[in-house]
């Protein structure tokens, strides 16, 4: 071969590689995408991300299937992400415990900040203060009373240490001057499963996960853990309002990719999520949750991340909290 055939070979193979590589990057996805949810299915994480993983599917032609891998407070789920291979074909639907875990544990198998990608805060909601339908209490005047008159003989559920309803349960504690119980479970809904079996007493649970029990007469209804009411629930009142003022909390749910993903697939996926987001049929189920679609970008998720991370660092040095 002469010197300017090879020239030409040469140039119609680089030609070809490029194609075959503009060819790889535009069929993303070219096969079913993995959603870890580091908790026991039932929980908000869980029926959020079934929510967002379902209209993903439909708008990027790949099925997107919910792995729930519950375990040590969402650790052995987000480990598994973030140790996954960064090809968009690993995501994590993940919740407030992701910034407090680094200040309830030594040592985590990850770092938060820096092996995980944030993609969009998809959905914030407030909690729902729910007890066993026998306990006597209609208020929460009513419960702080007999929580007082009996101290250390309630229970309250999570689904594990530093998830958000722990942290809430903790905050009514401290702010109410109670003596509780913290009961840790493996996710929501083994918890939910307690509380109504009569093994806990409380719960400050996500709306999603509790209001169908509510309805059902199986649990009642105390108050909700944000500072304005719920359209969902509009008779319920809010802790602050009645009694407890400044108790605040608000749980939040969003999306997270391995480090190292290319910025092309994070760029789709943020944008898909949006657009989800933005859907009438995904807005009125959040909607009817008492959730809040957000759709933020991944630097305002990143920087969101990192004050949240701070935040409780500081509320766990004050509470003097660690993992149990």
């Amino acid at each position: 071969m002469n010197s300017g055939l090879r020239f030409w070979w040469w140039a119609l193979t680089l030609v070809s590689f490029a194609a075959a590589g503009a060819h790889a990057q535009q069929a993303y996805p070219s096969k079913p995408i993995r959603l870890i949810v580091p908790f026991a299915p039932g929980g908000s994480n869980d029926i959020v991300a079934r929510i967002i993983g379902h209209k993903l599917g439909e708008s990027m032609g790949q099925q997107v299937i919910t792995d729930n891998r519950g375990g040590a407070s969402g650790i052995v789920g987000t480990d598994l992400a973030a140790k996954a291979a960064p090809d968009g074909y690993t995501m994590l639907m993940m919740s407030l415990t992701l910034a407090v875990n680094p200040s309830l544990f030594k040592k985590l198998p990850y770092d938060t900040e820096k092996d995980l990608l944030p993609v969009s805060l998809v959905a914030s909601a407030p909690l729902i203060l729910v007890v066993h339908p026998s306990m006597p209490v209609k208020t929460l005047k009513d419960f702080i009373a007999h929580a007082k008159a009996n101290p250390g003989k309630l229970n309250f559920g999570s689904g594990g240490t530093g998830t958000t309803p722990h942290l809430a349960g903790e905050m009514l504690k401290s702010m109410a001057g109670l003596q509780m119980t913290h009961v840790p479970y493996k996710g929501g809904g083994p918890a939910l499963a307690d509380l109504m079996g009569g093994q806990l007493q409380l719960m400050l649970e996500n709306i999603p996960s509790t209001l169908p029990f509510v309805k059902s007469g199986k649990l009642r209804v105390l108050a909700l853990s944000g500072l304005k009411r719920s359209s969902l629930v509009p008779d319920v009142p809010t802790l602050d309002e009645s009694g407890l003022k400044g108790y605040e909390i608000v749980g939040w749910n969003g999306l997270f990719l391995p480090a190292g993903t290319p910025n092309a697939i994070v760029t789709r996926l943020h944008t898909e999520t949006v657009k989800a987001l933005a859907a009438a049929d995904i807005k009125e189920r959040l909607t009817g949750m008492g959730a809040e679609g957000v759709g933020s970008t991944p630097a305002q998720f990143a920087a969101f991340m990192k004050s949240e991370i701070k935040k409780w660092a500081q509320v766990a040095r004050d509470a003097g909290l660690r993992a149990e």
